[in-house]
C-alpha cells in the first residue's frame, strides 16, 4: 500500500523558493555571459539576496543551477510515487516520463528551455557538467526505493537497481541529445519522445519488464 508523502513545512517551502529564485538568476546570467563571465556576487545581486545567503545554500556558482536541473526528476518521481504496484512497471515508467517531460504550457516549456541552455553551457564547463551528473546520481538513488515498492516483494533487488540506473540514464541521454538540437519541446524529437525511445532501448531486454 502506498503511503502519503510528507508535506514540506513552511520553512522548507520558503527555502526551496529562495533556492529556485537563485537558480533562475544563475541560469539567466550564464545564458547572457557564460559561466566564466558570471560570479557568485552577480548571481546574488540578480536574485536579490545577500552573498552570505547565496553561500548558505550553494557552494559555488555552478551548484546554484541544481534546483533547475533537478525539477524534471522531482516531477517524474512524484508521478511514480503516486502509482500503485501491480501494474506494468514499464508502462508506469513510460507514462511518468511522458507526463514529466511533455511541457504543457509556458511554465513547462520555460523549464525545458532553462535545461537546454544549461546543458549547452555545460559542454565547455566541467564544473557545470559535474553538477548535472550529481543531479542524475541523486535522482537514481532516490528513484530506487520508489521502484522497489512498485516492483513488489518478489522482484530481484539487482534487477530493480539496474532498472533505476537505466531509467535515470534514459532521461539523461534524452535531454542531452535534445539540447544539442533545435527540436521542439513537444512532438517528434522532443524530450518526452526521446526519453520513451531510450527507455525502450535500455529496458527492452530486462526480465523485470517482460510481460
Amino acid at each position: 500500500m502506498s503511503t502519503e508523502p510528507t508535506q514540506p513545512s513552511l520553512t522548507e517551502r520558503r527555502k526551496a523558493a529562495t533556492q529556485l529564485e537563485i537558480a533562475r538568476a544563475a541560469a539567466a546570467l550564464f545564458a547572457e555571459r557564460g559561466p566564466d563571465g558570471t560570479t557568485a556576487e552577480d548571481i546574488a545581486g540578480r536574485s536579490g539576496v545577500a552573498l552570505r545567503t547565496f553561500y548558505r545554500y550553494f557552494r559555488s556558482k555552478q551548484d546554484a543551477v541544481g534546483p533547475l536541473l533537478s525539477g524534471g526528476a522531482e516531477r517524474w518521481r512524484a508521478l511514480l510515487e503516486a502509482a500503485e504496484p501491480g501494474d506494468s512497471l514499464a508502462g508506469i515508467l513510460e507514462h511518468a516520463v511522458t507526463e514529466a517531460l511533455r511541457a504543457p504550457g509556458a511554465e513547462g516549456a520555460e523549464q525545458l528551455g532553462w535545461t537546454r541552455g544549461l546543458l549547452r553551457a555545460a559542454a565547455d564547463d566541467p564544473a557545470l557538467r559535474a553538477v548535472w551528473y550529481r543531479v542524475n546520481q541523486d535522482s537514481e538513488e532516490r528513484l530506487l526505493p520508489v521502484l522497489t515498492r512498485l516492483a513488489g516483494d518478489g522482484a530481484d533487488p539487482l534487477e530493480v537497481r539496474l532498472a533505476a540506473a537505466a531509467a535515470t540514464d534514459a532521461v539523461r541521454v534524452a535531454l542531452e541529445a535534445w539540447a544539442e538540437t533545435d527540436a521542439p519541446t513537444a512532438g517528434p524529437g522532443s524530450p518526452a519522445d526521446l526519453a520513451v525511445r531510450c527507455l525502450h532501448e535500455l529496458m527492452g531486454g530486462m526480465r523485470l519488464f517482460k510481460p
